[in-house]
């Protein structure tokens, strides 16, 4: 039986070439010389510093730039609150979305099946399986999925025949 996966997950090959770049272009700007402005990353983390908010949001424009730049949709990231550290020295934790969460896994799956179109979807972990009789019906259900779901970067990968 035909199927595809719903998936959310940024390529983070990309992700990484994006921030070694931005930290390349903080490092030789001129606005930001004799600051401590910089990007950290661990795994699904990311973390900007900078000498004030002012400077944190020009780190953050830069990146957001970098990732368009390496087609990496901001969407994949959600921003936390801006922490005081030491002095004026700012800090935001940035995360990077891996998997469909539980509430967008079940919205997709009663969207397709409001849609009447002959497929089944299912909640697979961090993934949301769709399968069907038909290849054209499968295709219906992406198409149906690019248009009403607008605030998630979907990708749809592991399509079987």
């Amino acid at each position: 039986m035909p199927s595809f996966d719903v998936v959310c997950e940024a390529d983070m090959v990309e992700v990484k070439n994006a921030l070694d770049q931005a930290n390349k272009e903080i490092s030789t700007r001129f606005d930001f010389k004799g600051s401590d402005a910089r990007i950290e990353h661990k795994e699904l983390e990311i973390t900007l510093f900078a000498d004030d908010d002012f400077k944190l949001s020009q780190v953050r424009d830069v990146l957001w730039s970098k990732c368009a730049k390496r087609q990496v949709d901001v969407r994949f990231f959600s921003s936390g609150d801006v922490q005081k550290i030491s002095g004026d020295k700012v800090k935001q934790l940035i995360t990077v979305r891996k998997g469909v969460a539980g509430d967008d896994a079940k919205r997709i799956v009663r969207l397709v099946k409001e849609s009447k179109l002959k497929v089944q979807a299912s909640i697979q972990g961090d993934s949301v399986r769709v399968s069907g009789t038909k290849r054209d019906d499968l295709q219906n259900a992406i198409a149906l999925l690019r248009k009403n779901v607008t605030d998630l970067p979907l990708n749809y990968s592991n399509f079987r025949d």
